[in-house]
């Protein structure tokens, strides 16, 4: 009888501790996936700025962020219809990011780098976009084009795949041309690097786009993350573990991804 009873009480405490750390794993899965913050790159200027729902690093030498981050959720969490604002200076970097002003008859777009219909499930989230911390000089025929044609990507991928991890930004580099009073560089490429756990399995695909009218195919424009990182100067997300950072940078394989 004694035994029968430590038996019970043995199994009554592992199916406790089981279902305890099932509860926690589960707790801590669900937030790495949905917190913006979970993979943010490294920082060549170490002025990280973190709003509500994505993160930057800016570079005041281009009057620009370097990069942007942030979870982009699948459409499922809601769609909603904002007014659109203005652009505004963004109140959290230190150095000052460059005024709107200087895009006026530039001949360029104030392209955003996190997009405003990537943050549509919230007003807050939305309006907090048009920082011009988050845009960077981009032709309309690009912005309106091709760029456009991947952020749509991009969102067909969140709600496939329940939700990725972006960075996206302009490649800064020395001698690109200028634009304003406060001398906003203007890239010649941009970039995105997608970073999704979809049921158990990593997947990673990296774009470099050259900032120009483009008709080819969005594949066409993949590369390997280490390229980009070569070009740049930035870990995208370090976050990883070493050989699993290394193996998802390394590889070029767009077929992994539903286009």
């Amino acid at each position: 009888m004694k035994n029968t009873k430590f038996l019970l009480l043995l199994f009554g405490l592992l199916f406790f501790s089981f279902g305890f750390y099932s509860s926690v794993t589960s707790s801590e899965t669900s937030l790495q996936q949905q917190s913006p913050f979970a993979y943010l790159p490294t920082s060549t200027t170490h002025q990280v700025i973190k709003h509500s729902f994505y993160a930057l690093s800016y570079n005041e030498k281009y009057e620009q962020a370097e990069w942007v981050s942030y979870f982009l959720r699948s459409s499922d969490e809601g769609i909603g219809h904002f007014k659109r604002p203005r652009f505004k200076d963004d109140p959290k970097v230190v150095t000052e990011s460059a005024a709107s002003d200087n895009y006026k008859k530039s001949g360029f777009d104030r392209g955003h780098l996190c997009a405003a219909a990537d943050m549509r499930f919230s007003k807050t989230a939305y309006d907090e976009t048009f920082f011009t911390s988050n845009i960077s000089p981009q032709k309309h025929n690009f912005n309106d084009g091709i760029w456009k044609q991947l952020e749509e990507k991009t969102r067909y991928w969140a709600q496939k795949y329940n939700g990725i991890y972006v960075v996206t930004g302009g490649i800064l580099q020395k001698g690109l041309p200028t634009i304003g009073f406060e001398k906003v560089a203007v890239p010649n490429y941009f970039y995105k690097v997608l970073f999704c756990n979809h049921n158990g399995k990593y997947k990673m695909i990296a774009f470099l786009v050259p900032s120009k009218k483009s008709h080819e195919p969005l594949y066409s424009f993949v590369v390997s993350a280490d390229a980009i990182e070569k070009m740049t100067g930035i870990d995208f997300y370090p976050q990883l573990n070493d050989a699993v950072e290394n193996d998802l940078e390394r590889k070029i394989d767009y077929k992994a991804w539903a286009f």
